[in-house]
């Protein structure tokens, strides 16, 4: 028997354990060009939340009553593909079930002996690709400029930073502990990183980025955004990845300064991207985020937790803050 989880209500607001629905069903058998996948390790991801709402975006809305998808790390069982045979481990979009059916060509075989299982939706899967892609292409740092990265304890701020490091530039996080901040510093070799729940933030940044900021990687928005928005250099750059501290409230109540005359006085440009945009590019990302993980330079951080019926707390606790590095839920053994 197969276990899966629905979408059941659109929340509005905070999602929680009303916003979800586990049923049972057969598993099924792979048809021809198809193989039955076993889940290991399931992600949990922000942009899943804007999938909720029945509004357009640059990917289709889940629809009530079926099965939320997202990145998934398994392992074959059943194979009806020359692409793959049982034990193979594969990672794709796939839905949050314990067994998916999958069209072969839509997986990717993975190397457990290269990374971690894990890794592969981590560091070198969607969130160290979005970082790798948003900071080279939009953010491009050049050695002694001011990096500034929020949610920089996240999947991909931790990653983002690592990078800017490696390209010789001076890196500041925004955090929401002072876990996480210590953790920045003295575990992944940011310069300085400020825990905007506890200090005076723009006073905190002025201290941080005495030379102002060139590079402003956004994950977050809102009031930290507002503040890192005052310190910008001319022809300052911001990758626009995310905007977390929005996604759950109501429609039209995210307001804050107008930033378009800053803007303009440092002839600064800002611009949003998805990971989507470079897909004919990912194979360039892989190479080097692989690349920098054999050298040592860079370092990760999961908040894993076990058990299948874990995936919708894992879910509310990512808005909460309460993880380091990438949200995963492993649901079944490696082997």
């Amino acid at each position: 028997m197969n276990k899966m989880i629905l979408l059941k209500n659109r929340p509005q607001g905070w999602p929680d354990q009303d916003t979800f629905e586990m049923k049972e069903a057969p598993a099924g058998k792979p048809e021809e060009g198809q193989v039955l996948v076993r889940s290991i390790y399931l992600s949990v991801d922000p942009y899943m939340r804007g999938r909720m709402n029945d509004t357009k975006s640059y990917v289709p809305p889940y629809q009530l009553g079926e099965v939320i998808s997202g990145g998934v790390v398994g392992e074959v069982i059943e194979s009806r593909s020359e692409l793959f045979s049982a034990g193979d481990k594969v990672l794709g979009m796939l839905g949050w079930q314990l067994y998916n059916i999958a069209d072969a060509k839509s997986l990717r075989k993975i190397d457990g002996k290269l990374a971690p299982l894990s890794a592969y939706l981590s560091v070198i899967g969607l969130t160290g690709l979005t970082a790798y892609f948003g900071l080279m292409d939009i953010g491009r740092p050049k050695a002694g400029e001011t990096v500034v990265v929020s949610g920089a304890a996240g999947a991909v701020g931790m990653v983002v930073g690592q990078i800017a490091k490696i390209h010789g530039a001076r890196v500041v996080g925004i955090a929401g502990s002072d876990e996480k901040t210590k953790f920045l510093v003295d575990e992944l070799g940011f310069d300085a990183a400020v825990n905007y729940k506890t200090s005076d933030l723009k006073q905190a940044l002025e201290q941080a980025c005495p030379q102002g900021v060139d590079v402003y990687f956004d994950n977050v928005g809102g009031d930290v955004s507002d503040a890192v928005m005052s310190l910008l250099n001319d022809h300052a750059r911001i990758p626009l990845c995310g905007a977390i501290s929005a996604y759950n409230k109501e429609e039209g109540s995210d307001v804050g300064p107008r930033i378009l005359t800053k803007l303009i006085k440092t002839r600064s440009m800002i611009k949003g991207f998805v990971l989507g945009d470079y897909a004919d590019r990912l194979p360039e990302g892989m190479e080097h985020l692989t690349k920098w993980l054999s050298e040592g330079k860079l370092k990760y951080e999961e908040t894993i937790m076990e058990g299948f019926e874990k995936v919708p707390e894992a879910f509310v606790q990512l808005f909460k803050g309460t993880n380091i590095g990438k949200m995963l839920v492993k649901v079944g053994p490696e082997q």
